[in-house]
């Protein structure tokens, strides 16, 4: 049965079906040659998507879908500018820090690839910076979308293995801006070797002002989302509704760039977006459904611990099936079907399970600039028009930087545990 699924996977992935589709056709496949009822996979989709935690996904998506249209994210790139902007390869750093800024309201790299890519590449590439490098360290930079809280990827795991979602946004505060600096130490190291310029702009008291009450009510939403959390004022999902209410007022009364005409567009835009994650953790529900009936889970198990027993080469392991799995499959499949078994195996060798569930995040968003399924790679591309190879060759640099921050916090659990320590959750 093992062969049977490893080859109809593989099969619908070189033919280009979607990953979502990958996963259903595999599991009807499965339960055909094993005569179980099909209704089996209306089932297991319903259940799959029935969560009250996961209806924050769907308002996480519109809250940034809003503010992207709202004006926000242009004050965030005007904001990080005057901070980073004197630093050799300003613009580059400017990219990083409105990743970060973004990051705080959206917890989607896909959207936050997509905004900063369609105003900072072509202005990277106008003021001589490489195409490659222009792309490369914006879709890089968006991947710390779903490792700085909220996250929706961290929504999915909370809802998949019943770890605090609180917990795990506390978890990505440290990491998340230690991938930032590590991504700016790279391209502080390029901007030097190719002479990029920086912001010839004198940096006063009036500007930074100036910038920062432009961008302060911006900033304040991921004080509310994250602030509300962690004081224990709502649950995430009361807290997406609170970011959506929120970016409307910026948007609409604030900034007033956003109308109500283009509210159409930014709803229609969220439920597709909504609908491809949704599809997916349903399907990969039936397909865990399936690993499970054969015992997959339990086989990878004995397996990893057969190795060895010793926490650090378990850990290691891990890091290394997840960053193989992000290279061929969506994070949110991957989560809801590895997830389970990954994390009995941590727990079996005295690793936390919050420790373990933020390294999985981390795994699986750099396998979105990881070929050959490298999904923000894609998105860059889809923008500028640049091939798919020179953007992929100038982001392995970027990708070291993020291994580099995979490798600290995987051997020092304390970058991720102090927050959660400091709130109460462990």
């Amino acid at each position: 049965m093992m062969t049977l699924m490893a080859a109809v996977f593989g099969i619908t992935l070189v033919l280009g079906f979607p990953v979502a589709f990958c996963l259903g056709i595999t599991s009807v496949a499965v339960l055909l040659a094993t005569d179980v009822p099909l209704n089996l996979v209306a089932q297991r989709i319903f259940t799959g998507m029935d969560s009250f935690p996961l209806m924050a996904v769907p308002f996480f998506v519109l809250a940034g879908e809003i503010m992207n249209v709202g004006g926000t994210t242009q004050r965030l790139i005007s904001l990080a500018h005057a901070l980073v902007g004197k630093i050799r390869g300003g613009l580059a750093h400017t990219t990083v820090v409105s990743a970060m800024f973004l990051s705080g309201i959206s917890g989607s790299a896909v959207a936050d690839a997509s905004a900063l890519g369609s105003v900072l590449i072509p202005g990277m590439v106008q003021k001589g910076y490489g195409r490659g490098f222009s792309a490369a360290i914006t879709a890089s930079a968006a991947v710390m979308g779903p490792t700085i809280p909220p996250s929706i990827l961290m929504v999915i795991l909370g809802v998949t293995t019943g770890l605090s979602i609180g917990a795990l946004f506390a978890a990505g505060l440290v990491p998340g801006v230690l991938q930032g600096l590590a991504m700016m130490a790279m391209a502080y190291y390029y901007a030097v070797k190719n002479n990029y310029p920086k912001d010839e702009e004198p940096l006063t008291l009036k500007r930074l002002w100036k910038e920062t009450m432009g961008a302060g009510p911006a900033l304040f939403a991921p004080v509310i989302i994250i602030g509300g959390i962690l004081a224990g004022a709502f649950t995430p999902t009361e807290a997406a509704v609170v970011a959506v209410f929120y970016a409307l007022i910026l948007g609409m009364w604030v900034y007033r760039e956003l109308t109500w005409k283009d509210l159409w567009n930014v709803l229609v835009n969220t439920g597709v977006t909504t609908s491809v994650l949704l599809l997916i953790i349903g399907m990969a529900n039936i397909f865990a459904w399936v690993l499970t009936a054969e015992q997959v889970p339990q086989k990878i198990a004995n397996m990893l611990l057969g190795i060895s027993k010793n926490p650090h080469v378990v850990l290691l392991m891990i890091n290394l099936v997840l960053l193989i799995v992000g290279m061929f499959m969506e994070a949110g499949a991957a989560i809801v079907i590895l997830s389970p078994t990954l994390l009995a195996v941590a727990q079996a060798v005295g690793i936390h399970p919050l420790h373990f569930g933020f390294v999985m995040i981390l795994n699986l968003s750099i396998g979105l600039i990881t070929p050959p399924v490298g999904v923000l790679l894609f998105v860059v591309c889809g923008i500028t028009g640049y091939p798919f190879s020179l953007v992929t060759r100038w982001a392995m640099p970027f990708m070291a930087a993020n291994l580099a921050t995979l490798a600290l916090v995987s051997y020092f659990p304390a970058l991720i545990m102090w927050v959660p320590k400091l709130f109460g959750y462990v």
